[in-house]
């Protein structure tokens, strides 16, 4: 494999990697859940949601890299 094509699969995990993460990001508002209380009884620790928004930036800025330099054609 060339570098080129090991980039674009790096670049396609990143990608798929990060949509599943920020599906996986709980929402910011309670929604119709806040209603009645429900929402505090389903949230996730706070460790938890810092160590996934630091690998959804991580898959970010990999992915944003990648983008730019196999779209500028910079390596062969």
């Amino acid at each position: 494999m060339t570098i080129d094509k090991v980039l674009q699969v790096i670049w396609a995990i990143s990608a798929l990697g990060l949509v599943i993460l920020v599906l996986l990001h709980s929402p910011k508002g309670d929604g119709i859940g806040g209603i009645g209380g429900q929402a505090q009884l389903f949230t996730s620790a706070k460790s938890a949601e810092t160590a996934l928004n630091r690998v959804t930036w991580a898959l970010a800025i990999i992915f944003m890299g990648l983008t730019i330099v196999l779209s500028a054609g910079w390596v062969g």
